[in-house]
């Protein structure tokens, strides 16, 4: 009798090919809570992308086995759920890192270079824009990091080879020692990244700790020259405090993928900004992205249905009940 996969959410081709003639694979009607609740019985692996995946589903599940988070970050996912279940899950933190952290150089670099506010004026027109002065190099500037592991230290590495920029970081979980093997120089204290850098780039999972903890006193912190990048999660910044230090003047600019909620309100107020570079949480829908994410999330679910370990489990503590 063949295994039922339920892909949640639709992904590349090449990911649903990992599943082979052992398996019966279908896609949800939809994405919603209530419609996964009905579709999930008799299911014994899932691939998720970014929908929720909350309690009331795992608890409806009768045979479920594992979860395949097309991804990184599993807090679309109740984690503490599955585990008592005994629901393994697997993710795929090696397929994004470099397409985020191409990325989030990319927008450091276009916002120094106000390349979206120029390419605007110029087709509008104002030519005159260019009199502005307001573009700046990056050349010998500070870039501090909060989170160098996988995109981190990438971001680190690449700005310091595309920008000559110095960087600086704080993650309580890597040693100093490993961090300048990154090229960066630690910082004891998060306080001193936003006081001392021209550029922050957050690459924080979202946590109880992380969530909301770029709030207004943390942009304070910042030089008025200086930008905000977040590729990581919307809930990470207060996206209040956020657009009144973008209006007002306490920091020069952002660049923000990732927002809270998502997809963003048609109303969301930093959308009327010209100092904000915003994307659509794609950082890593790079078309080989996509396809590493999508054959990852599978190969973990095949391998745990075919009684294997994966090499990537979030709840390791599974395998031990």
């Amino acid at each position: 009798m063949k295994q039922k996969i339920l892909i949640v959410q639709p992904i590349h081709e090449r990911g649903v090919q990992v599943f082979d003639d052992r398996f019966e694979v279908r896609v949800a009607s939809d994405p919603s809570v209530a419609t996964v609740i009905k579709e999930i019985r008799g299911v014994a692996g899932v691939v998720i992308r970014t929908a929720p995946f909350l309690r009331e589903i795992i608890e409806a599940a009768d045979a479920l086995r594992v979860i395949g988070r097309h991804g990184v970050g599993v807090d679309n996912i109740d984690l503490k759920a599955a585990t008592e279940k005994g629901i393994v899950v697997v993710n795929t933190p090696n397929a994004n890192a470099t397409s985020v952290a191409e990325h989030t150089v990319i927008a450091i670099g276009a916002l120094a270079k106000r390349a979206v506010v120029y390419d605007r004026a110029t087709r509008e027109g104002r030519w005159e824009i260019r009199n502005s002065y307001k573009a700046v190099d990056l050349d010998g500037k500070t870039l501090g990091l909060v989170g160098i592991g996988r995109i981190g230290s990438m971001v680190a590495r690449r700005a310091a080879a595309a920008y000559n920029m110095k960087v600086i970081a704080y993650d309580p979980y890597v040693t100093p020692e490993k961090a300048r093997e990154f090229g960066v120089t630690p910082c004891a204290q998060m306080d001193d990244v936003f006081r001392q850098a021209d550029v922050v780039s957050l690459h924080t999972p979202l946590t109880p700790e992380t969530r909301g903890f770029v709030n207004e006193a943390k942009l304070r912190l910042m030089k008025p020259t200086a930008f905000l990048i977040n590729l990581s999660r919307g809930e990470v910044v207060n996206e209040k405090a956020l657009c009144e230090a973008l209006k007002s003047g306490v920091i020069a600019g952002a660049a923000i993928d990732v927002y809270d909620p998502e997809p963003p309100l048609k109303d969301n107020p930093l959308f009327a900004l010209e100092n904000i570079l915003l994307s659509p949480h794609s950082a890593a829908l790079t078309q080989e992205c996509v396809i590493r994410m999508a054959t990852g999330a599978a190969e973990g679910v095949v391998d745990v249905l075919s009684g294997k370990r994966p090499q990537f489990v979030v709840n390791p503590e599974v395998f031990k009940q």
